[in-house]
């Protein structure tokens, strides 16, 4: 019996409506024109009076339109998201109107290869025609359009409902307030192509296949169960399976020297593939990782960059790092697309070992992600306060937060930014100061980060960001796009100052740049007198521990500018946290300094 907690909506119905009649039969990608339609879907949570707090969640390929809940209260299992959404969850039912259908193709609820074909009295099989992902979210824009509403403040998924996620964007840019597609791509590999054509061979070699018509009779459950076996070691990571199951063998000490499944991994395996085959149907797997297949955005718009020049959504992108089936590499591509069109994207690539299956197995990392920027899109007043999720709660600060908070005067960097201009912070850390200048100056800022907490931290600010290595370059940023490029307190961390430099002048018309001063009196009376490694307020670290790599005076960067042929619009040497700059031999009193530079 389920146990239902304050944190379940509780027992939930699955309903189904009719949004194609066979009077207006609806027109495929393929060409073809199809009808009736019925869809399967559930609710939860309730549309406010002003009809802008519905949430779409696309599912992946097994999923179906009961993400939360419980059926009944007998129910071993709730619905497949249910960890994220619910009263007080990532995705919160007490805030959210929140919506879920079973996709066009399906076996749960709505019209599929598995649904009787009206005119021949018995399932369709493979006279189910070849559908889309743009045939999936045309249906469930016709079910929102029965239901009621009309904008969605936002529409989440992951994996094949990451496609639809996409899709939505791009095909109803006027619909979608904001998108979150999670482990997903703009298009298949023919690594992820060759997988799915796999998976569909063991199906259609089945002998108990029956060209598709094997309803009412044994079906291709061990060509099914192949397909899912298949499919979920790619959802898995290497080092998730290696700590999972290593080379145990589950009910031996030593080997059988047998062909059975003897090894923790097979049993498991085994274990999947029985179980899918008691959900799932063996034709609507056929049909939607064909969907997939044949979803490219790059091909349909001629690239990536056409494909999002019209979208109007606010973005935010994650994906997992030990994810081989649809790469972080990928995630980033769309990304760069969606910044090359200047549009409001954030992104993060989240630590996980669960592979593409970690959208599904990181709740508390991922929902903190996800609840954090709808309350920014939901509640934009709300933008430079943390949320109060659990995502925004305070955090022991590291010494290398601490002393980056002490050493940069957020104050004086402001009073050198002209009103209404254009910010890109790279290394914005919390967002503290972007959040600072888009209440004060009105800028339109973007941030660049790659600490994950930090990411996090400028979501719950509502502030566009990008986990990204700055010593990978801008690649996706023009020419001069930005006023003002900030490098607060990070030049001295990275591998190659000169490199990345060039590409920051290149980027802004303005480069500020901000670091602490190493030939400080107390830097050099501490290596003098103590002969080590000097520890201030302002370097709070050992040398082993430090994050930075170059030591480097304000003599030091004056030369370094003159190589590049920098022109120095300013320099401003600090002494603690006091704004009045160092007049007298700033090379030995000055404790930071701030320069304010431009290609000569």
């Amino acid at each position: 019996m389920a146990r239902i907690d304050e944190n379940s909506v509780g027992i939930v119905v699955t309903r189904t409506i009719r949004v194609v009649d066979e009077s207006e039969p609806l027109k495929l990608v393929s060409g073809r024109t199809f009808a009736p339609i019925d869809v399967a879907y559930e609710t939860y949570g309730e549309l406010n009076g002003a009809g802008d707090n519905a949430i779409l969640i696309c599912h992946a390929l097994s999923g179906d339109a009961h993400v939360t809940g419980y059926h009944t209260a007998d129910d071993d299992k709730p619905g497949w998201w249910d960890v994220m959404v619910g009263p007080g969850k990532g995705i919160d039912t007490n805030r959210y109107f929140v919506i879920c259908s079973n996709t066009l193709g399906g076996c749960r609820g709505t019209t599929g290869p598995s649904s009787i074909n009206p005119r021949a009295g018995k399932p369709y099989g493979l006279d189910f025609p070849i559908i889309t992902i743009g045939d999936m979210v045309r249906v469930q824009k016709l079910l929102l359009d029965k239901l009621g509403v009309k904008q969605l403040l936002a529409v989440i998924g992951g994996s094949i409902g990451g496609m639809q996620v996409l899709q939505w964007a791009i095909e109803y840019p006027d619909f979608v307030k904001a998108a979150i597609p999670i482990a997903t791509t703009t298009h298949l590999g023919a690594q992820s192509i060759a997988f799915d054509a796999v998976g569909r061979n063991a199906i259609l070699g089945d002998a108990n296949f029956a060209d598709g018509q094997y309803h009412g009779g044994p079906g291709p459950d061990r060509g099914l169960a192949i397909a899912r076996m298949i499919g979920h070691i790619t959802y898995l990571s290497e080092q998730g399976m290696r700590e999972k199951f290593g080379r145990q063998l589950r009910s031996a000490a030593e080997y059988s020297y047998e062909f059975n499944s003897e090894f923790a991994v097979e049993t498991y395996l085994d274990h999947q593939g029985r179980s899918f085959v008691e959900r799932f149907d063996a034709n609507s797997y056929l049909y939607i990782t064909k969907a997939a297949d044949y979803f490219d955005l790059a091909k349909e718009y001629g690239s990536l960059q056409r494909a999002f020049a019209g979208v109007k959504s606010r973005f935010l992108v994650v994906s997992f790092a030990s994810d081989w089936l649809f790469t972080p590499r990928q995630s980033a591509a769309m990304v760069d697309a969606l910044t090359a069109n200047r549009k409001d994207v954030s992104y993060c690539n989240i630590a996980s070992p669960y592979g593409h299956d970690a959208f599904l197995l990181e709740p508390e990392t991922l929902g903190a992600f996800i609840c954090c920027f709808l309350k920014a899109t939901y509640d934009p007043e709300g933008e430079g306060q943390p949320c109060s999720c659990s995502g925004g709660k305070d955090r022991l600060l590291s010494a290398f937060e601490q002393a980056h908070r002490a050493r940069v005067d957020y104050e004086l960097i402001e009073s050198l930014i002209e009103p209404k201009s254009t910010v890109l912070d790279i290394g914005c850390g919390d967002g503290l100061l972007l959040a600072n200048l888009i209440t004060d100056k009105r800028i339109k800022g973007e941030g660049i980060e790659f600490d994950q907490d930090h990411v996090l931290d400028c979501i719950c600010r509502g502030l566009p960001i990008i986990q990204h290595d700055i010593e990978q370059g801008l690649e996706s940023h023009a020419d001069k796009s930005f006023d003002y490029v900030i490098l607060s307190q990070t030049v001295q961390t990275v591998k190659n100052p000169q490199k990345v430099f060039a590409e920051l002048l290149r980027v802004g018309k303005k480069v500020i740049v901000s670091f602490p001063n190493f030939a400080h009196w107390r830097s050099r009376a501490h290596l003098f007198f103590r002969g080590k490694a000097p520890v201030t307020n302002q370097l709070p670290f050992g040398w082993h521990d430090s994050p930075n790599i170059h030591f480097l005076s304000l003599r030091d960067f004056d030369e370094f500018c003159r190589e590049l042929s920098v022109k120095v619009e300013k320099r401003i040497p600090l002494c603690k946290r006091r704004l009045r700059p160092v007049q007298f031999m700033p090379n030995l009193f000055a404790e930071q300094v701030i320069y304010v530079t431009s290609k000569g």
